[in-house]
């Protein structure tokens, strides 16, 4: 694959926002170092353990979103309790007054109105601030009672508002994408921007999600497109905004690696493959791993005979020079919009003996794999999910092989998993105490109809309808990297589970949602359910840090956050 490389360089815990829980313990608060004295975070510090802080998307560049904290453990999690809660409105704010946000950006008019929006994304605490995202939304607010500190908001031209990521951290800049396709600099300290730079084309209806990662001096960022648009990963100048280089996830020349895979040079150009969520980086190789997006047209794939490469594949980029290193390929010539743009999760583990430095990923089709990390050699392709019927056979690749008849037809055809995916963007989480591999597992059916029996095929994800018609059941799954076995499965209750990540901790937990409205605890070994509480459904991922010496578990359900520590 070649890379078009253009520039390389190397107050107290009883209040709820500002209304007072008199039920909630005093705590005496003792001293500790804010965000944003001199230097503010150093990128370096991202490659050590997750441990006090919560510094990137997944924790640090591993992806496993495994905290060595372990004040909160399996025998005393029942002891969480509500330390504040904060509700922010991610709807469109006024603009002049005293409820408009300290600081106003944008390219749009303000004219477009936005409505109320979850928070999805993972936020960022460092020192005695909270870093929130929502589309068009940045707020720091205080780690101890969840007061805001200051409330930035982006003007947009418009765009699909389905949710954001979150943002990176770099020295004292806070860095985050927009809806139209801006990535926007701010001081981390104030809220007040720096930069902004625009990063894809918002009239061929690209619009961005992902959360950027820092790598050194390197910003890595993706964006979306569900039209007929190519997929690429971006690198940018933390400092400045400079595009460093751009890395196409289809061919866009008649010799680029993976032409082959396609029809014709005009298919690859138009072919999707779009960076939706973040990846992993591995300092030892300097790569950057990351899944990619389903091809285009979505459903109709008769004018895109092939393998559609490097759609729905786990990529590995050297991130000094955006050259791809390896490829693995999830889905071969995927007909179901089963994006494989989940976080891979990096392991280092033994196989058959031997030490290996391994990448594992439960994708949205329904099959778990392990792969090596330095070379994309395959060792272990299963089905975790327990439905899926789209595949006749694994090749030899690993790879499943896609059967025909589950394409969309004329009469339909009963296919699973359904159009989300037995897993979606909620990130996983793997614990190495357990060997473990913690994801959520939706299984359902749908019947899926050609409407378009043009043999150009459909744009976007036109030219099909489907009904759903029937569920598998839910689950949390606990799979084990080195056979992809399933060692425990918890089954959530009739219309739940899904909707929210996962959190693994050194205290022998796992944390997340039921989708029942239960925020809920698990022992990571054995998968017996230990705590719940109902705050409603969580929207994000769960995180933890250790604030005044006492460990915190922070999840959002829809616009409100919730801060649990041990009483």
């Amino acid at each position: 694959m070649t890379a078009t490389f253009l520039r390389q360089s190397h107050l107290p815990l009883w209040r709820c926002g500002h209304v007072l829980l008199a039920a909630v313990a005093v705590l005496i608060a003792v001293p500790v170092v804010a965000y944003g004295q001199e230097g503010g975070l150093d990128p370096a510090s991202l490659v050590e353990p997750l441990a006090d802080s919560w510094p990137t998307y997944s924790g640090d560049y591993s992806g496993r979103r495994y905290s060595r904290l372990a004040e909160v453990t399996t025998g005393n999690v029942q002891q969480l309790s509500l330390a504040w809660t904060r509700r922010l409105d991610t709807g469109m704010p006024p603009l002049e007054g005293a409820n408009a946000p300290d600081f106003i950006g944008g390219v749009g008019s303000g004219e477009f109105s936005i409505g109320s929006t979850n928070i999805k994304g993972s936020i960022l605490q460092v020192g005695d601030l909270l870093y929130v995202t929502a589309p068009d939304h940045v707020w720091a607010i205080d780690v101890r009672d969840g007061g805001e500190r200051w409330h930035y908001f982006w003007k947009t031209r418009g765009g699909p508002h389905i949710g954001n990521r979150g943002a990176a951290l770099w020295h004292d800049s806070l860095i985050f994408e927009t809806v139209d396709n801006y990535l926007v600099s701010l001081d981390a300290r104030t809220g007040e921007e720096r930069w902004n730079t625009e990063i894809a084309s918002f009239e061929e209806q690209y619009f961005s999600t992902m959360a950027p990662i820092v790598v050194g001096d390197h910003l890595l960022v993706g964006t979306g497109n569900d039209l007929d648009a190519p997929g690429f990963l971006q690198s940018f100048d933390p400092a400045t905004g400079e595009l460093q280089w751009k890395f196409y996830t289809v061919p866009m020349t008649e010799d680029a690696p993976g032409i082959d895979t396609w029809p014709s040079l005009d298919a690859a150009r138009h072919g999707g493959g779009q960076v939706w969520v973040p990846g992993s980086y591995d300092p030892e190789t300097n790569y950057y791993i990351f899944g990619t997006g389903n091809p285009t047209p979505g459903y109709t794939g008769v004018a895109r005979r092939g393998d559609n490469l490097f759609t729905c594949t786990l990529i590995a980029v050297d991130v000094d020079t955006g050259e791809m290193a390896w490829y693995f390929q999830t889905s071969p010539h995927d007909t179901h919009d089963w994006d494989s743009a989940q976080t891979p999760i990096l392991i280092d583990g033994v196989i058959d003996g031997v030490p290996r430095k391994l990448v594992s990923t439960a994708a949205r089709n329904g099959y778990f794999f392990t792969v090596d990390r330095v070379t994309g050699e395959h060792i272990v392709t299963t089905r975790y999910g327990a439905t899926s019927n789209w595949a006749s056979h694994i090749r030899e690749s690993g790879s499943p092989n896609p059967h025909p008849a589950k394409e969309a037809t004329v009469p339909g055809s009963l296919v699973s998993p359904v159009e989300g995916g037995v897993a979606n963007w909620q990130p996983p989480a793997f614990n190495p105490d357990t060997g473990l591999f913690y994801t959520q597992e939706n299984n359902g059916f749908n019947l899926l109809y050609l409407t378009d029996t043009d043999p150009r095929g459909s744009m976007g994800l036109g030219g099909k309808d489907r009904i759903t018609v029937g569920s598998g059941g839910n689950a949390l799954s606990a799979i084990d990297y080195r056979t992809g076995e399933t060692r425990w499965r918890h089954a959530w209750p009739i219309g739940g589970g899904g909707g929210a990540g996962v959190l693994t901790t050194a205290g022998g937990l796992v944390f997340t949602g039921d989708g029942s409205g239960n925020f809920v605890a698990f022992d990571a070994a054995e998968g017996d359910l230990l705590w719940h509480t109902r705050i409603g459904n969580i929207s994000n991922a769960p995180q933890t840090y250790l604030i005044d010496g006492r460990q915190h578990v922070l999840v959002a359900a829809g616009q409100q956050l919730f801060a649990f520590v041990k009483y």
